[in-house]
C-alpha cells in the first residue's frame, strides 16, 4: 500500500520573496495566538487554538524558495492520538512561473490513514487558498 502525503498548491500574483515573507508571518494568516519566529533556520514557534497547539522548529530556510517546519510537539485535542503530528514536516516550496508564483504545501506524514486527515486536509487547503492567499494578494489574512 502506498501512502501519499498531503499536498496542495496555489498560484499568486506576487514575487517569491513576498510569498516567503507572508508564509513566515504565521500570525497574519494562521493563528492570532502565535509565539516565536518562523523565518530562519533554527527559529521556533507555536500556534494555539483553544486546547489545540502545535510547536515547530524551522529546519530549512531558503529565502524566496523554501521553508521546512518540523513539528516538535502538539496537542490535537479533537482526535484520540493527540500527538499525531509529532515528527511530521510542513514543507513550503515557492516557484516563480511566468507572471505568477506557485506555492506548494506538503505536509509530510499527514497521510489518508491519519486520524486527522479529513479535518487537516480541509484546514490546510482553506488556509492556503483562503487566508494566506488573501494576505499575499490583499495584504490582510484571516487568522483563526
Amino acid at each position: 500500500m502506498t501512502t501519499t502525503d498531503f499536498r496542495t498548491t496555489v498560484a499568486v500574483n506576487q514575487n517569491p520573496q513576498v510569498v516567503f515573507d507572508a508564509i513566515a508571518h504565521v500570525g497574519g494568516w494562521w493563528s492570532k495566538h502565535f509565539k516565536g519566529n518562523a523565518k530562519n533556520k533554527g527559529d521556533v514557534f507555536s500556534v494555539k487554538f483553544g486546547d489545540t497547539f502545535v510547536d515547530f522548529t524551522i529546519t530549512e530556510s531558503i529565502p524566496g524558495q523554501k521553508l521546512v517546519w518540523l513539528v516538535t510537539d502538539c496537542n490535537l485535542h479533537w482526535i484520540s492520538n493527540k500527538k499525531e503530528w509529532n515528527g511530521t514536516e510542513v514543507v513550503w516550496e515557492i516557484d516563480r512561473s511566468g507572471n505568477s508564483t506557485e506555492i506548494v504545501l506538503t505536509h509530510i506524514g499527514l497521510v489518508p490513514e491519519s486520524e486527522c486527515y479529513k479535518d487537516c486536509f480541509a484546514g490546510w487547503t482553506g488556509l492556503l487558498k483562503g487566508s494566506l492567499y488573501k494576505l499575499i494578494e490583499e495584504g490582510i489574512g484571516q487568522p483563526e
